[in-house]
Order: C-alpha cells, then structure tokens, then sequence
C-alpha cells in the first residue's frame, strides 16, 4: 500500500514502510519518550520496547477520504506528564511528515502502551 501526494508536476506514490519510519524517528527525538512499543503487545500485558531498527512496528498509518491519519504506540518515561509527551509526539510528527514529504497528516493519535523508570 502507498499514500499518493499530487502537485502540479505530477503524483508521487510513498510506501507506509517509509512513512512509519519517518514518524517513528522524528517521535524518538521528543523528550520524554522512551521509546516505541509493539501494537499487539496488550495480550500479555508485558511491554515490549522496540529497536530503532523496528519503528514501524509501533506506529500504524491509515488512509481514507478525509485524510492520512497516523496511530503510535509509545513508552513513555516515569515522572514526566504524559500529555505534554504525547502532544510533543503529535507535533513533530506532523511537522516532520510536512517537511519532509509534503504530507498534511489529519490526525496523529497516541496510544500510550507503557511507563518505564529510566536511568539518569
């Protein structure tokens, strides 16, 4: 599957792979964020932190007639505020898709799956 972006020179096809991987880099950036979690990991109950290597497994991009919206599954750090961390998250995904790709992202949607105790 790819989303298709039009302008006027013509239409260019990017794959989802691309796409979550973009997204999946620019929110491990964010303060906060430990990193990205497994979407299928709640039959467990056990959080499972991903490589840098596996972004995409934890973010999900869907496109329908209103727009492409994105879904990430994050572990976030113990002691922050969590909607502050998944607002952060929201925006620069969303400014990143945009200057990178020329993307306008409907929504960003965090599920937070964890909170891990990390080391100073």
């Amino acid at each position: 599957m790819s989303v298709e972006i039009s302008s006027q020179l013509g239409q260019i096809d990017v794959a989802v792979e691309v796409i979550e991987t973009l997204a999946g880099g620019a929110a491990i950036d964010c303060y906060g964020l430990v990193g990205m979690a497994s979407r299928k990991q709640l039959k467990d109950g056990i959080t499972e932190l991903l490589g840098r290597d596996n972004f995409s497994k934890g973010v999900v991009v869907r496109e329908d007639e209103e727009g492409v919206h994105i879904d990430m599954y994050i572990i976030v750090s113990y002691g922050t505020k969590i909607s502050e961390v998944a607002n952060n998250v929201q925006s620069k995904v969303k400014y990143t898709l945009d200057q990178t790709l020329g993307l306008d992202v409907t929504s960003v949607n965090i599920f937070v799956q964890g909170v891990r105790v990390t080391n100073p």
